[in-house]
């Protein structure tokens, strides 16, 4: 349960959910259940390499450039649209989550302390 109260208190944030399928999808946290099924709104399809970028800048880490080279402008939309057309329509998504493989939050997002003391509430009452 540790995990789906973690990401209850994400509501709100920006996400990037990268699927088994390598697509990558940004948007808002609407909402998230007890089986981590995510509800996403504000969505857009990201490429793999603009999904690293989101990752590094969710970790604090420099972003590469803008422009088509990354999957980012015209060219990038092109690609993508090509890959994936049906997605391009979408506002907001129903995320199963057994088809999740990550979820890239910022960094700002995760109180670190909070999150360290509350696994070692779970770890000391599941020893008991």
């Amino acid at each position: 349960m540790l995990i789906f109260s973690f990401f209850k208190t994400l509501t709100g944030h920006p996400v990037t959910i990268e699927l088994k399928n390598d697509v990558a999808i940004t948007g808002t946290l609407k909402s998230v259940d007890q089986f981590l099924n995510f509800r996403i709104e504000n969505l857009r399809v990201v490429g793999n390499e603009e999904a690293e970028d989101a990752a590094a800048a969710a970790a604090g880490v420099g972003m590469n450039g803008e422009g088509a080279e990354n999957g980012t402008g015209a060219v990038g939309e092109a690609i993508k649209g090509a890959r994936w057309p049906h997605l391009l329509s979408l506002k907001s998504a129903f995320i199963r989550g057994s088809v999740v493989r990550y979820v890239h939050i910022p960094a700002g997002a995760v109180d670190t302390q909070l999150l360290e003391d509350a696994t070692r509430r779970e770890a000391a009452g599941g020893k008991k």
